[in-house]
């Protein structure tokens, strides 16, 4: 028998076929939502927010520290090498050639500025001085001849053209007369007016420009020098003294000029001197990697001897409110940066989290973000924890 539908029926018929097969499928595949939900909230081994726990047996083997704001100011700790301050040494050369004589001064012996340290005999200062005597008397006469020749060009009886001329040798013997006095002045004399130009000698005294102490003296009583001699004698003043230090290239960035330091050295290793950054090396040793970095320091009593090996203290101000922990307790990743964090004192628990830090010091790091003031941190004993942690079976 054959039923006939209508085509509203064979619509009905065909959707309830539809939903059915539909049905089948859901049956055969179940959604996998579920599980895939709770294995992504299940921290995998290594990730930050795991867990870790240990015996309460083996939590002696770990330091633990509690992470404060008030963290010790950091230093750069390095060795340096006292020498003289350049800029407070004098190395006296001759003028002119000549004979030392009347040799006043010792190595070691202090000198005060202006002090006469010996007397220079010789034959251009002889000249220098006759030349002076002679451009005085040059002046004397231009002098004369001049106001003659404008009493003369007044009274009609020279012309315009003498009374120039007498005028511009006046300057000339003038111009002569200065130079020949700063000629003098270069030599170390003074000098002295017609009248008082014959007390001039042709022996120089040879001062010393600076207070300070006789370190090195290379000449004797009659011996002849001349400007192209080394240094006859050095002073050196040691109320102040240089100390280079080296330091790492890698501690460069954290050095100033103006940087206070501290210094101590084997012959005084009580004692502390006050020293401050002057200048910084513009180059770094291929051997060592490391640059100069110059600090000058008050030299009381001149107990700091050039050649002195030192102990230098860089002090290195901590940031405000900044957190810092020891450079062993974070370790490094697959590129990021973790710390294990005990859960609560006294419980072998801990967490590990993700951390940003950057170095504050040799031996300590700035935590930028991932702990807190009050966190108590692993900083010894974290190669265990992550031995604990990869031995862990999966969840």
């Amino acid at each position: 028998m054959t039923i006939m539908l209508n085509s509203r029926q064979r619509a009905a018929i065909q959707t309830l076929l539809v939903c059915a097969a539909a049905l089948g499928a859901c049956r055969a595949n179940p959604p996998s939502s579920d599980a895939h939900a709770t294995t992504a909230s299940e921290p995998a081994h290594g990730a930050a927010g795991s867990t870790v726990r240990m015996a309460a047996s083996q939590l002696p083997q770990l330091t633990i520290e509690t992470i404060s704001t008030h963290a010790p100011e950091d230093t750069i700790k390095t060795t340096g090498v006292v020498e003289f301050n350049a800029d407070r040494m004098a190395r006296i050369l001759p003028p002119v050639s000549g004979q030392v004589h009347d040799l006043a001064v010792n190595v070691g012996d202090t000198v005060g500025k202006d002090s006469v340290l010996f007397v220079l005999n010789s034959r251009e200062i002889a000249a220098a001085i006759a030349e002076h005597r002679a451009s005085h008397k040059d002046l004397e006469l231009a002098e004369k001849t001049s106001a003659m020749t404008q009493d003369l060009f007044e009274h009609q009886a020279a012309s315009r053209i003498a009374q120039q001329q007498a005028t511009n040798e006046l300057d000339k013997a003038k111009a002569r007369v200065m130079q020949t006095e700063e000629v003098l002045r270069v030599l170390g004399l003074e000098p002295h007016s017609e009248e008082d130009a014959s007390q001039l000698q042709s022996r120089v005294p040879v001062r010393t420009p600076i207070n300070g102490t006789v370190i090195e003296r290379s000449i004797t009583n009659g011996q002849f020098v001349g400007p192209d001699n080394p240094p006859l004698i050095t002073i050196a003043d040691l109320t102040s003294v240089w100390v280079q230090a080296d330091v790492f290239e890698r501690d460069l960035r954290n050095i100033a000029v103006g940087q206070k330091a501290d210094l101590t050295t084997a012959a005084y290793p009580d004692e502390h001197f006050i020293a401050q950054v002057t200048h910084i090396g513009s180059v770094v040793d291929a051997q060592t990697r490391t640059a100069k970095v110059r600090v000058l320091v008050a030299n009381r009593d001149a107990r700091l001897k050039p050649g002195m090996f030192t102990s230098v203290s860089l002090s290195l101000p901590p940031a405000s409110s900044s957190l810092t922990v020891p450079a062993k307790a974070v370790f490094v990743e697959n590129g990021r940066s973790f710390a294990y964090v005990q859960v609560r004192a006294g419980l072998p628990e801990f967490v590990r989290r993700d951390v940003d830090a950057v170095a504050s010091g040799a031996e300590r790091l700035r935590i930028v973000s991932g702990l807190s003031a009050g966190d108590r941190v692993v900083s010894d004993g974290v190669l265990l924890l992550r031995q604990l942690e990869a031995d862990a079976p999966n969840p």
